[in-house]
């Protein structure tokens, strides 16, 4: 999953996207809304938490710019009018959801997350291959029934990987997609991961490397 967080009080802003990274978010951030129409016009995001106060493009013509677009991208007004006339007129010009601050951070993961899954675009909640089973709402793996232990950065690398089955991802695709913007292209981070993840799936490998390609889920 992919990300755009875009707020303008950047002490906020650098919290919200550490603890989506955190939570193996991909999170990119812009300040304004100038910034962001920029970014939404180069990258692919499943959600934008978007502040409606902000400087460049209002946060309200934004929401309604990504609302007419042709790849519909799900909206998550993050914002401090919390009145029901605010909510309304926010719902109203495309929001899909509502988050007033403060807040509880949790709860905004648990409302991106939910986002995500009502997409036009929406993914099968539950990825099955070669014995693992993925529950992408529970977040839980199991290998031919038996629980795996993931960290939430081997989880989403194997997400990724389900659901791009039979295709290979290189390592650039999955650090742009489980990771963020930011990332180094030439850090060995996917490998270390790749390879922490093959250890707990276990035997037959589930995880096929092709030098030069990248990675895909075994041929059963």
């Amino acid at each position: 999953m992919r990300v755009l967080v875009v707020e303008d009080a950047r002490r906020l802003a650098a919290v919200l996207v550490e603890g989506l990274r955190d939570q193996a978010i991909a999170a990119d951030v812009a300040h304004d809304g100038l910034e962001a129409a920029a970014k939404l016009a180069t990258n692919s995001y499943d959600v934008v938490v978007l502040d409606r106060d902000l400087p460049g493009i209002h946060g309200d013509t934004l929401c309604q710019m990504i609302a007419g677009r042709d790849d519909r991208v799900m909206v998550l007004m993050l914002t401090a009018a919390d009145s029901p006339v605010d909510r309304v007129s926010g719902l109203s010009l495309g929001a899909d959801d509502y988050l007033t601050k403060p807040f509880h951070f949790p709860e905004l993961v648990l409302r991106i997350r939910a986002l995500a899954r009502r997409s036009p675009a929406a993914r099968p909640a539950t990825l099955r291959a070669v014995g693992v089973e993925l529950d992408t709402i529970r977040r839980t793996v199991t290998r031919d029934g038996r629980p795996l232990d993931l960290s939430a950065k081997e989880f989403s690398v194997l997400e990724a990987l389900l659901r791009a089955s039979p295709a290979y991802l290189s390592a650039e695709d999955l650090l742009e997609q489980v990771w963020d913007e930011h990332a180094d292209p030439f850090t060995n981070t996917v490998l270390v991961t790749i390879g922490r993840l093959r250890r707990k799936l276990g035997d037959p490998p589930v995880i096929a490397t092709t030098p030069r390609v990248g990675y895909r889920i075994a041929a059963v």
